[in-house]
């Protein structure tokens, strides 16, 4: 009888958090990269920098022209057209990721998501663990975004239509955390990365010999 223990190995998860402008997820995002959990996906945008962005960092800012050019080559993962800009996830680092193992970080809105859920891509569906963050109303959202002063009167109006339809989406997403404290918000998201990396299906035993 062979008792040596078996090996274990699993593909990557696919995390990708959604929720409307102001709800916190950028800065729960932001939280969750402080620590080695995750490869941070960085999204592709023809939008300018704000202020204390970093090029390669928070987005990949691109041209129009060679945003087009990269759509047009089928690079992108999932792309939409958001608050008047383009955003894009690269789809060649995602797959690297997944197939080494190694859990990847995905922030896009609603209609990126719904993009990623209807890609076909067997290794992406398998790997996609989806997130709604649910701001606790809209008078709040809007208090926020007038205090974040990023955007004009009209862009936050825009922002507000916007969060509206985003939020009738929460039932698309296998889970959906209630928007509280910072610290709550984080607990409930490590709570998900504890049960997925624990998910049967996503573990192959190997046998030392060949692992």
């Amino acid at each position: 009888m062979n008792n040596t223990p078996l090996q274990f190995r699993r593909t990557g998860i696919l995390f990708v958090i959604s929720a409307p402008s102001g709800a916190g997820k950028t800065t729960l995002c932001t939280a969750l990269r402080q620590k080695p959990d995750f490869v941070w996906s960085v999204s592709c945008t023809t939008r300018s920098p704000r202020s204390g962005e970093v090029d390669g960092e928070d987005y990949h800012f691109l041209s129009p022209e060679d945003f087009a050019s990269r759509l047009a080559n089928g690079e992108f993962l999932e792309h939409a057209e958001v608050h008047g800009n383009h955003y894009g996830t690269l789809k060649a680092p995602v797959l690297e990721n997944l197939r080494n193992g190694i859990d990847v970080l995905l922030d896009i809105d609603t209609r990126g998501a719904a993009n990623i859920r209807a890609c076909g891509d067997p290794l992406i569906l398998r790997a996609l663990a989806d997130v709604f963050l649910l701001p606790p109303d809209l008078e709040e959202l809007r208090r926020r975004l007038l205090r974040r002063g990023t955007e004009t009167e009209d862009q936050v109006e825009i922002r507000m239509r916007n969060a509206a339809r985003e939020m009738e989406c929460w039932r698309d997403y296998r889970y959906t955390i209630l928007n509280g404290s910072m610290e709550e918000n984080i607990d409930k998201f490590r709570a998900i990365m504890r049960a997925e990396r624990y998910l049967t299906r996503r573990m192959t035993a190997v046998s030392p010999t060949t692992a």
